[in-house]
């Protein structure tokens, strides 16, 4: 029997052919740090060889899906600056094998999104195959409102979701969304109340684990190629450039800013 018992920030339980994978770090927000980074790359491929899973539900403990990223940690000019620099440069790199080894898992991948979902939680949240939320939890990717590409994968994923113009516009403000509005334009599959959210959730997801494993793998398979193909094609450039903007002085105004509590005054430099 595979176990999951070296997960920190992570726990996984798995029950009739299903394996529930729930962000475990509510103290914090579950914000992602560079451990959570890792645990979310792994995880995936480790569940795709468990051949006791026939599905996967994503959830999190706590009042909130995650809250992304730690900004106050990227002072310094360095992503994920809460960590050794060495390490903290690999943070882009570990960001696109989390969405490759989402999109590389075979078996469905269902996400109840219980709260708020902002940065790179809600590109892994967007990456899963069919999304529960609340109705009340706010998903956004506000990349920009610290200076930065959204390159960990929102340039991929939004666009797909609900379209170039309304993707560039959530991108470009970083404006958060609520799950009902979210839904209305197929960003997320259903919005309930947040005290259904896990119950739909684990209803679909316990159907997919109970019905025929190779048709609905290789179901997902044939769809994941079109979003592969997006990937592929966008990716490697959001990441770059993102990396790019880490180097900028609005990048740095808009941690200062977060830090002392006012707004960031950004020049263009």
């Amino acid at each position: 029997m595979k176990t999951y018992d070296h997960y920190e920030c992570i726990r996984i339980r798995k029950s009739k052919r299903l394996a529930t994978v729930t962000l475990n770090r509510p103290d914090t927000r579950n914000a992602i740090d560079h451990q959570f980074h890792v645990e979310l790359q792994t995880v995936w491929s480790d569940l795709m060889d468990d051949n006791e899973v026939n599905a996967v539900l994503l959830t999190a403990e706590g009042r909130y899906f995650s809250i992304g990223g730690n900004i106050k940690g990227m002072q310094g000019g360095v992503p994920g600056g809460d960590v050794v620099a060495e390490g903290a440069m690999l943070e882009p790199a570990t960001a696109r094998r989390i969405i490759q080894n989402i999109l590389d898992c075979e078996k469905p991948i269902i996400c109840a999104i219980n709260g708020d979902c902002i940065g790179l939680a809600a590109t892994v949240a967007l990456f899963c195959d069919i999304t529960v939320a609340s109705e009340t939890a706010r998903i956004a990717d506000p990349h920009v409102k610290v200076g930065l590409v959204a390159g960990d994968g929102g340039a991929v994923i939004w666009p797909i979701l609900v379209g170039p113009n309304r993707a560039k516009e959530f991108l470009m403000r970083g404006t958060l969304i609520n799950g009902k509005d979210a839904a209305a334009m197929g960003l997320v599959n259903y919005a309930l109340p947040v005290d259904q959210v896990l119950g739909k959730a684990t209803e679909i997801a316990q159907e997919l684990a109970d019905g025929p494993p190779w048709a609905i793998r290789w179901t997902k398979l044939s769809v994941n190629k079109y979003v592969k193909n997006q990937m592929n094609l966008i990716m490697d450039a959001s990441f770059s450039l993102e990396m790019a903007s880490f180097h900028t002085e609005d990048h740095a105004e808009a941690v200062r800013a977060f830090v002392e509590k006012r707004k960031p005054v950004f020049k263009g430099r």
